[in-house]
């Protein structure tokens, strides 16, 4: 397959490269992009309105302009914008909200795109119910704050440049005198046998906090972190409500972990 029908298929790799344009230009117009990336100018309009919607760009006469700090995030962030797997899980996470509900966020990928699948969910600004979302993760916090109806909760620490996420005692001492609805959290492995886990010992920390001070616990994740145990401990499985995960993940695994007391939601 050429580099140009990728392109044509994979609406993430064409996002990232528009925002990176977007980056050095600020602006970006149809024809433009349509040249820079071999496909038709329809094709453009649409990845237009779509990261219009997601508060990505913002539209002008014939073109974009930038409106937000997406460009600068990692590429893993701006990789993961048209993301299916990811969307999928997203939108049926965000579904489990509750207008006037109080949720934290970890960072990631995954959580990022959670984030916003909760704060662009129309029906709770018309039900009136202020979400609180507190959050250590500095991309999401910048994002939500931009939205009427979210009142953002940016829990202070020590920035990690890899994941944009705070840690260490001060957000931890935020966090203690906090009290969650939900805890949405993103993981590195999971498994029914040794529970959730992540690569960083202050990120599992962190995430750990969170859990402790939430009613509910909902991870989002993709099949191929299950049946993964990665470097930090987080909780065991039974501390975990709900998993929202991608259809093709491990059957024993799943059976497992819905043993273990998880409500298991395949998208």
């Amino acid at each position: 397959m050429s580099d140009e029908t990728d392109l044509a298929r994979n609406p993430a790799s064409r996002w990232s490269i528009m925002l990176d344009r977007l980056a050095t230009s600020g602006r970006l117009g149809v024809g433009e992009a349509a040249e820079l990336l071999r496909v038709s100018e329809a094709t453009i309009r649409r990845d237009f309105s779509e990261l219009a919607k997601r508060q990505l760009v913002e539209r002008n006469h014939g073109g974009v302009v930038a409106t937000s700090l997406a460009y600068e995030l990692p590429y893993r962030y701006r990789s993961s914008l048209g993301d299916d797997d990811r969307a999928r899980v997203a939108d049926a996470a965000a579904r489990l909200v509750q207008p006037g509900q109080v949720i934290g966020l970890n960072g990631g990928t995954t959580t990022t795109v959670t984030a916003r699948a909760i704060t662009g969910r129309e029906d709770l600004a018309a039900d009136g119910g202020e979400i609180t979302l507190v959050t250590n993760a500095l991309n999401i916090a910048t994002e939500a704050v931009l939205r009427p109806h979210i009142r953002c909760v940016s829990l202070g620490g020590v920035a990690r440049p890899e994941s944009y996420e705070v840690t260490g005692p001060l957000a931890t001492l935020v966090l203690r005198q906090l009290s969650l609805d939900v805890a949405f959290v993103g993981v590195n492995g999971l498994t029914a046998r040794e529970g959730a886990t992540c690569r960083d010992e202050a990120e599992a920390a962190i995430i750990r906090t969170m859990i402790e001070r939430s009613k509910q616990v909902v991870c989002v994740t993709t099949a191929d972190k299950l049946r993964v145990r990665t470097f930090a401990a987080i909780c065991p499985a039974g501390r975990i409500d709900h998993l929202v995960t991608t259809v093709g993940a491990d059957r024993e695994e799943v059976a497992a972990l819905r043993e273990a007391g998880v409500e298991v939601h395949l998208v």
